[in-house]
């Protein structure tokens, strides 16, 4: 989110653009500090679940389109514990949909994801047309969120568009996550986590590449589509943590020689 915020604010001075966050653990609102400046940007530290607070945003803004990035969006967390995976992904969803009901959208795009097509089969791709089979508890909210957004286009004609994208890496990701959980143990001297053999097969998208793919949709995006996003990066995890580890020996060698 805060990625897609710094390019759209580059590529389009002139748009005013509204970030709602309520900061859960995995937020950081020093992330935002080089635009909190900025005429056209404000930050609201609310809830998307929040109903009375999101109408009143709507009220004072009058949004002409909703990007919907906010999600619980940990695996493990969400085995560990669903319901705050279900209030925000699908709760937040709807809140977030019946004040574009309420008070007019020209579009609302759901950022959704490719896990809620299951495991990447021997075929290698998933396709738009690939049946919906989530796994866990993350996967099935972000599915059901899904369904909601095109529920929501079938019955009130809302004009909505949906992106599913493979593994984001990049900046500002949070060390929970593989590649910067890999980096942080390396630099800590700690054990690096592989589930399993570490065979699962994961495509990897660089998060700037999938925020030019967000911002494509939102304006040229066909009403009521969905679209893939991927990197066609596909890689194990072992290749992934492999490719990490060299990648710090090649970079801490280069800083040695300077």
């Amino acid at each position: 989110g805060s990625n897609f915020i710094f390019h759209m604010l580059d590529k389009y001075p002139d748009y005013r653009i509204v970030c709602l966050d309520c900061l859960t653990y995995a937020g950081n609102l020093s992330t935002l500090e080089p635009v909190m400046d900025n005429p056209n940007f404000r930050f609201v530290k609310e809830s998307i679940t929040d109903r009375e607070a999101v109408y009143k945003l709507f009220e004072e803004e009058k949004p002409d389109m909703v990007v919907n990035f906010a999600a619980e969006s940990h695996v493990d967390r969400s085995i560990e514990n669903p319901e705050v995976f279900l209030d925000t992904n699908i709760k937040g969803t709807a809140v977030l949909m019946d004040a574009c009901r309420k008070y007019g959208i020209k579009r609302y795009h759901q950022v959704s994801t490719d896990e809620v097509y299951g495991s990447l089969g021997a075929e290698g791709y998933f396709t738009e047309a690939t049946p919906l089979c989530p796994h866990s508890p993350y996967s099935a909210s972000k599915t059901s969120a899904d369904m909601v957004v095109m529920a929501y286009h079938d019955t009130y004609k809302m004009p909505v568009t949906i992106t599913r994208c493979s593994n984001n890496y990049g900046p500002y990701h949070f060390p929970e996550k593989l590649i910067p959980l890999i980096i942080k143990n390396i630099l800590e001297g700690k054990h690096l986590p592989v589930y399993g053999d570490g065979s699962n097969v994961r495509d990897w998208l660089y998060v700037e590449d999938h925020c030019k793919a967000i911002d494509l949709v939102v304006r040229e995006g066909q009403d009521g589509e969905v679209y893939n996003v991927g990197g066609h990066n596909e890689k194990t995890n072992l290749e992934i943590v492999k490719l990490t580890i060299s990648t710090i020996h090649r970079l801490m060698a280069r800083s040695e020689e300077r």
